[in-house]
């Protein structure tokens, strides 16, 4: 789940329910092979229901800012 709290997540048997998913089909090529599957996105792990219950505000992930500045000097 993209975007989640390293401590939060789903386990296999948990009921869960998607609203406004986002289906994407993937295909990929690498040495010869392709590989094609789809994928699901939601906009925030908060939006999902986990057997019945939103996740807790702690599901998700704090934001992290990265800066970059090509053109400065090393």
């Amino acid at each position: 789940v993209y975007n989640a709290a390293p401590a939060w997540g789903v386990t296999v048997g948990d009921a869960l329910g998607v609203p406004d998913p986002v289906l994407t089909q993937h295909q990929h090529q690498h040495q010869g092979q392709t590989f094609s599957f789809l994928g699901i996105r939601v906009s925030s792990p908060l939006t999902l229901v986990v057997n019945g219950k939103r996740p807790p505000g702690s599901a998700l992930a704090p934001p992290r800012l990265a800066l970059s500045n090509p053109s400065a000097p090393p």
